[in-house]
């Protein structure tokens, strides 16, 4: 018998392709390529410290593009003596509309290094852009984290990427965990998300990991990853064979950052085995001191009903196998932070990963407030800023407001043993466990009943009054 999450997603891709002619007749702005570079972001196909990576999109005109790279410097006479390096382009037909997708790798970087860029033709270009490159030892490194941004990307996830790039303008890099956008090959969907990263996608490397939202079915009813999503990303191409740029690792300055891809994972068992297959040889003697997994199904659901078992049983024991340290997740479209340890047990020494699950953009569900979660939220966007230094993990949640809403240290010892430091009940801010207007619009008597119960039981837990 097929489990509820594999149904579930086949269900929920019916439904999207039903709805697809609609979502195409709702379209009420697009975004037209043109011979000027636009979605112009970073990311890596190389060592971080001494590589980097650039796409853009351009129109079918553009059929030679470009990459100019200097090292950073306060004089504007470097333009003249920036280096150039071919990009290569991509064509994509969406909707009877061709765009090119350029990407350009820049190489032999110095680590720790500034630099300044820009993408074209050679006779249109985009404003100056400045990177710098890892460090080539551990350093510290900080990070923000999203989870779903999904629905109306434009107008309201905005102001997630932009608020988390206002508290942590030295993040090194950003991550998303899955379904960016609500439909694969949305064009639009995509513009808006590139407009409401604007320019900090071209200053702040990105990570990103699909999610079922990425995933489409054409009409034999296979099986494909967005359009988009290879020549718009530019991703390391080192995981397991059919996979390639939705799951992948990349060491940066002391930590491993792996990318799962749970929605591939979860539809097709022989790509669950072939993955934990792939996740079994990449951290059996790794290097590094940190490990931290990002994927968009969770291992424990926040929703009610909700549990990918399958994926869970065959991910867990390797993540306590090999000492994950923490997994960051997405799908749920609420805010979950715990541990897989039985009620009335010490927190302070995890056997095992501390698992998030958060939202970013504004599409919510009810929160389930099941037993695992040592603090949650309901109907709040979220973003998240982490930062590893040799020896500690800081973990902070911030509300779109800018408000504190969680934190956590993880302290390492000497022999990789991780204590955890419980920060969020030093905080001002309560919980926010209020349920989304349109559940307490449509839930039934029962469903509240059930939902007050669940939440007066969350709450003797907690010791909350």
């Amino acid at each position: 018998m097929q489990s509820f999450s594999r149904l579930y997603s086949k269900f929920l891709f019916a439904g999207i392709l039903l709805t697809a002619g609609a979502v195409q007749a709702q379209q009420n702005k697009s975004y037209p390529a043109s011979a000027f570079p636009d979605r112009v972001i970073l990311g890596y196909k190389g060592d971080p410290a001494t590589s980097q990576a650039v796409n853009w999109r351009t129109d079918s005109t553009v059929t030679t593009a470009v990459a100019a790279i200097h090292e950073a410097d306060p004089s504007p006479d470097f333009p003249a003596k920036a280096r150039i390096v071919q990009a290569a382009t991509h064509k994509l037909v969406l909707d009877g509309k061709t765009a090119h997708y350029h990407e350009a790798n820049f190489g032999d970087l110095k680590p720790s290094t500034q630099y300044v860029y820009r993408v074209g033709d050679g006779k249109s270009w985009s404003e100056w852009f400045h990177f710098k490159t890892a460090s080539d030892k551990p350093e510290p490194v900080s990070f923000l984290y999203f989870g779903d941004a999904q629905n109306d990307i434009r107008s309201l996830w905005s102001r997630a990427v932009r608020g988390a790039f206002t508290t942590l303008p030295k993040a090194n890099l950003m991550i998303h965990a899955g379904d960016l956008i609500n439909n694969a090959n949305a064009d639009y969907q995509w513009g808006e998300w590139f407009e409401a990263g604007g320019w900090i996608n071209g200053m702040v490397p990105n990570l990103t990991t699909p999610g079922n939202h990425e995933y489409f079915r054409d009409e034999k009813r296979t099986l494909f990853v967005s359009k988009h999503w290879r020549p718009q990303f530019a991703l390391p191409e080192n995981g397991p064979e059919g996979l390639s740029e939705t799951a992948y690792y990349i060491d940066y300055q002391g930590i491993r950052f792996i990318s799962l891809d749970s929605q591939a994972a979860i539809l097709d068992s022989t790509t669950l085995k072939r993955q934990s297959e792939w996740f079994e040889k990449i951290t059996t003697g790794n290097p590094n001191r940190w490990t931290i997994v990002i994927h968009h199904h969770p291992i424990y659901s926040t929703k009610n009903g909700r549990d990918n078992d399958e994926w869970r049983n065959t991910m867990e024991p390797l993540y306590k196998k090999h000492k994950i340290d923490i997994v960051l997740q997405g799908h749920d479209h609420t805010y979950g932070r715990g541990l897989n340890i039985p009620i009335g047990q010490s927190r302070k020494k995890p056997d095992g990963p501390i698992y998030v699950v958060s939202v970013s953009g504004p599409k919510m569900y009810d929160i389930g407030l099941q037993n695992w979660m040592d603090r949650a939220a309901s109907n709040t966007q979220l973003y998240q800023a982490i930062t590893v230094d040799r020896n500690k993990l800081s973990f902070k949640a911030f509300t779109v407001n800018g408000d504190l809403y969680d934190a956590f240290d993880l302290n390492k010892d000497k022999n990789g043993i991780n204590t955890l430091v419980e920060l969020s009940n030093t905080l001002n801010t309560q919980e926010r466990l209020d349920l989304p207007a349109n559940y307490l619009k449509s839930f039934k008597d029962e469903e509240l009943k059930e939902y007050n119960q669940r939440y007066q039981e969350y709450k003797k837990r907690k010791g909350i009054k």
